[in-house]
């Protein structure tokens, strides 16, 4: 057989492009401007006349297809670390530029997969709502298809509802019937959607390993192969899901028509036993790939919105009706309270409103934090100020040790020391005081008792000033304790915001974030990968080849959404390179089960990303 030329996509396509001119003025006006318009831009830019792609293409395709070949190639190299790489060799895109056939084909198989897996994880969020309403009971399913689905939904299903009522006498058995017959077609479409897509996955990843050494050995020849290999999986895929409108059932519950069939292009045979492709060749082979991409990507969107679940505004639709009717009314009432109909009530409003809210704001905040300022500063100020100092205890207790000395010298008519006992001379003065008190009245006037009066007087004032100074001492020394104390309603004020500032942050409960409940996600993740992995060998051992190679899909898929959530936080611990190589060595296909078992089990013990939040 001759090898491929690409010639031969355009010779077919030229003869299938001559169609008859539109009759209408304005077709061909249009038609007119478009052909001049597409002329003079492929004149501005060469490369859209080199893309050698049949003429039944349009132009936007052509633009859609030079972004296929520019942009999306940097892009996906760029961003590469985003997803779960493909098994490719590592060292072999080095010797290759950015210009490099070869390299552009390690991009368009990273493109592939990563659109694969956007695809999966819209289809599985949908499949997820589904399920989750088919497992509810008849009373969720009928408030589904009567609350959720909008308000025509709403009148219908409240007619019907009426009408089993007062005809039949059940008012939820039909009603029920439908809700489980809308649920279960979608939940029957979205499966075989994700079967396909799951096992077109688990194909690619598969042909890309067994295509990794000998892109080592023989790069141009294994590229050409690995191509041809990718284009027969996208007409597997085509059959699978190409042909859902001729499937539909009559009386289906999907809005609207289905989309057309999906139809690939198609490579023409390649003899690559007897020789190579060219650049040439392989970029066109690119090119055309990336339009079945695109054309797969459109007619899967198109496919999953019939299917999706309705959007949030759909479901929660009279909430937001409730709030708009009161909206509403609040808004004329505000306008036949305004200036609009004369009257000056809303600018009371506001003038009272003002003064209330200054007079809190001046009363329960501005005040009392002014007080707990002062509080918190006062003791600081007036440091140097104490209630009693040294110097004045020092004071009376050198006047009380003269009075003792003086009187105790009367008394015993001798000499005593200077540094004689205050205890000693306190005795002798308290024994003449009591010899004074056996005549109060004549020694009160003539003899010593008023002098022990008075030195009894001074050793109080003595005893009281000692303890000023003692309490003065433990007030200095607790002072930064009642400034904190003071403190303490603005330290609870705080820590209060603090945490639902923390709370509010940590409020992603995505897999991704950083939360307790994003750290559950991430450890259910590692727990799906388990069960779909023990899933896998049982469909081996039972010899079930293709729900096999649908489960490695969907255990790439897990592994693909796990990648996503872990790689930030594992970058941050440092933990990323080891944990990415455990990941890496879950999606190859030949590893043993009982291996992968082993590392889904050391990673959820040793990583921090994966471990369950610390409570300590």
């Amino acid at each position: 057989m001759d090898d491929w030329n690409p010639e031969h996509l355009s010779s077919s396509a030229e003869a299938a492009a001559k169609a008859p001119e539109p009759s209408s003025i304005f077709a061909s006006s249009y038609q007119y401007c478009s052909r001049i318009l597409r002329q003079r831009f492929i004149g501005c830019i060469p490369s859209l006349s080199n893309l050698n792609l049949p003429e039944k293409i349009t132009f936007l395709e052509k633009i859609s297809t030079l972004y296929k070949r520019r942009i999306i190639p940097s892009t996906s190299r760029r961003n590469r670390g985003t997803c779960l790489p493909l098994p490719l060799p590592s060292t072999s895109l080095e010797p290759f530029t950015q210009t490099s056939e070869t390299s552009r084909v390690y991009d368009v198989l990273g493109d592939i997969v990563e659109h694969t897996f956007f695809n999966l994880h819209s289809v599985q969020k949908n499949l997820h709502f589904w399920e989750a309403r088919a497992e509810g009971s008849t009373c969720n399913k009928v408030y589904f298809m009567v609350f959720e689905r909008g308000p025509l939904a709403f009148l219908d299903g409240s007619a019907q509802l009426l009408h089993d009522y007062v005809f039949h006498g059940t008012g939820m058995q039909q009603v029920s019937s439908s809700a489980s017959v809308h649920i279960s077609e979608r939940i029957s479409v979205l499966t075989s959607l994700r079967y396909s897509l799951a096992t077109f996955l688990a194909q690619v990843y598969v042909e890309v390993e067994k295509s990794r050494e000998q892109i080592l050995k023989e790069p141009g020849k294994s590229m050409a192969a690995l191509l041809g290999t990718i284009n027969g999986l996208f007409l597997r895929l085509e059959a699978a899901i190409g042909h859902f409108s001729a499937t539909r059932q009559i009386g289906s519950s999907v809005d609207g028509s289905y989309s057309s069939p999906l139809m690939f292009e198609t490579l023409p045979d390649v003899n690559q036993e007897s020789s190579q492709w060219t650049d040439c060749e392989i970029r066109d082979a690119i090119n055309l790939i990336y339009l079945n991409l695109n054309k797969l990507d459109v007619y899967l969107s198109l496919l999953v919105a019939k299917h999706q679940k309705p959007r949030t505004m759909t479901r929660h639709w009279m909430r937001y009706t409730v709030g708009a009717v009161g909206i509403s009314l609040f808004s004329v009432w505000l306008v036949g309270h305004s200036r609009l109909a004369g009257s000056p009530d809303i600018d009371n409003w506001i003038r009272d409103a003002k003064a209330s809210v200054t007079d809190f704001l001046n009363h329960h905040v501005e005040q009392p934090l002014i007080a707990i300022r002062d509080e918190l500063f006062e003791t600081f100020r007036k440091r140097h100020k104490g209630v009693m100092e040294l110097e004045e205890v020092q004071l009376t207790s050198n006047s009380l040790h003269r009075m003792l000395l003086a009187f105790s010298e009367n008394t015993k008519g001798q000499k005593f020391p200077e540094n004689a006992s205050d205890q000693e001379m306190l005795e002798i003065v308290m024994g003449r005081y009591e010899k004074e008190l056996m005549h109060p009245i004549q020694n009160l006037l003539g003899g010593e008792l008023a002098r022990a009066m008075l030195i009894q007087i001074q050793k109080l004032k003595l005893d009281i000033e000692t303890a000023m100074l003692e309490l003065n001492q433990i007030l200095r020394a607790n002072e930064i304790n009642f400034a904190i104390l003071a403190a303490l309603p603005a330290f609870f004020l705080s820590l209060v915001i603090l945490m639902l500032l923390r709370a509010w942050v940590k409020q992603d409960t995505r897999a991704q974030g950083k939360g307790k409940i994003a750290r559950v996600q991430r450890r259910l993740l590692i727990v799906e990968v388990e069960k779909k992995i023990v899933q896998f060998q049982s469909c081996i051992d039972q010899g079930l080849e293709k729900d096999g190679q649908c489960m490695y899909g969907l255990i790439l898929y897990t592994l693909d959404r796990l990648y996503r959530a872990v790689e930030r936080h594992a970058k941050a611990t440092g933990e990323w390179q080891s944990l990415r190589e455990d990941i890496n060595n879950l999606a190859k296909p030949n590893l043993v089960t009982i291996e992968k078992l082993r590392v889904t089990s050391r990673m959820a013990h040793m990583y921090d990303c994966l471990l369950p939040s610390m409570r300590h």
